[in-house]
């Protein structure tokens, strides 16, 4: 692994992998609610969240029909 972070010193095998990381260490939120101006690290962590505003439940339970807004909440359910 080549690129280290000179903060916490994670180590990555792609510069690219190195610049997305070191936005943990900053201020740096690139992607933006458009609703509320939130922002986040991760283009998958804002899709998570416009379901605040939507109130859209896209995962439903197979045996009780209960409906979840995130796939991690319906596997816990299941469990």
């Amino acid at each position: 692994r080549r690129f280290g972070c000179s903060v916490c010193g994670k180590r990555f095998w792609e510069a690219a992998l190195l610049m997305r990381h070191q936005r943990c260490h900053t201020e740096e939120r690139p992607f933006r609610c458009g609703v509320c101006g939130r922002g986040f690290l991760r283009s998958w962590y804002l899709r998570q969240h416009k379901v605040v505003h939507t109130g859209e439940r896209a995962y439903k339970c197979a045996l009780c029909g209960k409906r979840f807004a995130q796939s991690s909440s319906l596997a816990e359910h299941q469990r």
